[in-house]
């Protein structure tokens, strides 16, 4: 039976969650992930522990930090002031906003902290500074 090895394409079903055991993502109730390895579509740490599994074979992985979406960086905390906000945007924490750069590329932000006059906003994936814990099954190798 042959093995998973870089630069096949492959369909999982994974289920992802934080080290206290909740669960913020699972392909179960849709179709399998479906990527090709070595593209850097996924996060390094969910790669290798595909390398070298055979169709329906299952196992559970830690990812760290490092291979996930890496640590909290301070430089992706920016403050913004009130007045360079959309008049229809009520600043609450944990409201997300998306904001567009000179090239039209989109940047997702969260909001960590509303003041009088400006608020602080997240520009960190939401997972970063967290291991993971991915419960995997390798459906095909195509």
């Amino acid at each position: 039976m042959s093995q998973v090895k870089e630069n096949d394409t492959v369909k999982v079903h994974y289920t992802g969650k934080l080290k206290n055991g909740q669960v913020f993502d699972s392909s179960l109730e849709r179709e399998p992930l479906e990527f090709t390895l070595g593209q850097g579509m996924l996060i390094p740490g969910f790669e290798k522990a595909v390398i070298d599994m055979k169709v329906n074979d299952k196992k559970t992985v830690d990812i760290p930090v490092t291979e996930a979406y890496g640590e909290v960086r301070q430089e992706l905390f920016h403050k913004v002031e009130n007045a360079q906000l959309p008049e229809e945007v009520k600043p609450e924490v944990g409201l997300g906003l998306v904001s567009k750069d000179a090239q039209g590329n989109e940047h997702p932000f969260k909001i960590v902290e509303v003041n009088d006059d400006h608020i602080i906003v997240d520009g960190n994936h939401p997972l970063a500074g967290q291991e993971l814990v991915f419960d995997l099954e390798l459906v095909e190798i195509k």
